[in-house]
C-alpha cells in the first residue's frame, strides 16, 4: 500500500482510478490497489468510505440516505443525455475509444440528429464547440477520460466509463409509466 494519500486525493473528490490510464503513475495506482485491494478496503472503511471496483476502474462509495440517493439520480439525468450524445456519435464509444473535438464539430455538419442531442446540453455555452469542450472536459473532470495531445484535442475514454455506462444500463423506466406526467 505505497499510495493511500494519492487514492484518497483523488478518489474522494468522487474520480476514478483506471486500468487504462495514459498517465504511467496512476496505472502504477491502479496496480498497487489491485495487488493490495484487501488491504485498501480495510484502510478506508475506517473512514467510512468503501473502496469498490468495477471493470478495470476503483472509485469510492458510501452507504447513502434515500434523500442523498435521490440527489445522485437528479445528477444522472445530465449524464444520461451526455451518454446518448456520445453514443450518437459513435455507438462504439466506449472504454479505450479515442475521440478528437474536430472530428465531432465535422460529424455535426452532416448529421441533425447529433447537432440537435448537442444543442440540449451545455445550455450556458453558445457555440457547438464550446459544448463539446465542455463536455469533453466533464469527461476529464471525472476520470471518464484523459486529454492525450492538447494542440490536436485528442482524448482517451478509461476504464471508468463503465462505470457510468452501468448505472445507466440499470435504469429501467416502466412501460407503464413512461409516458405518464409527474406530480
Amino acid at each position: 500500500m505505497k499510495y493511500t494519500s494519492e487514492v484518497f486525493q483523488r478518489l474522494s473528490r468522487g474520480q476514478f482510478i483506471s486500468s487504462n490510464s495514459i498517465d504511467a503513475e496512476m496505472r502504477a495506482i491502479y496496480n498497487d490497489i489491485e495487488d493490495n485491494q484487501k488491504q485498501y478496503e480495510d484502510y478506508f472503511s475506517q473512514i467510512d468510505f468503501q473502496l469498490s471496483a468495477g471493470e478495470g476502474f476503483f472509485y469510492f462509495s458510501r452507504k447513502k440516505s434515500k434523500v442523498i440517493v435521490e440527489n445522485k439520480l437528479q445528477s444522472l439525468f445530465s449524464w444520461i443525455d451526455y451518454l446518448d450524445f456520445l453514443k450518437t456519435y459513435d455507438t462504439t464509444f466506449g472504454a479505450g475509444t479515442q475521440f478528437n473535438l474536430a472530428q465531432i464539430e465535422i460529424r455535426l455538419s452532416t448529421d441533425l440528429e447529433l447537432k440537435e442531442k448537442l444543442s440540449q446540453l451545455f445550455a450556458d455555452k453558445s457555440s457547438n464547440r464550446d459544448k463539446i469542450e465542455a463536455l469533453a472536459q466533464t469527461l476529464v473532470n471525472m476520470g471518464f477520460a484523459e486529454q492525450i495531445n492538447e494542440m490536436e484535442g485528442l482524448y482517451q475514454v478509461t476504464s471508468a466509463f463503465h462505470y457510468i455506462e452501468q448505472i445507466i444500463m440499470c435504469i429501467n423506466i416502466n412501460e407503464e409509466v413512461k409516458d405518464e406526467i409527474p406530480e
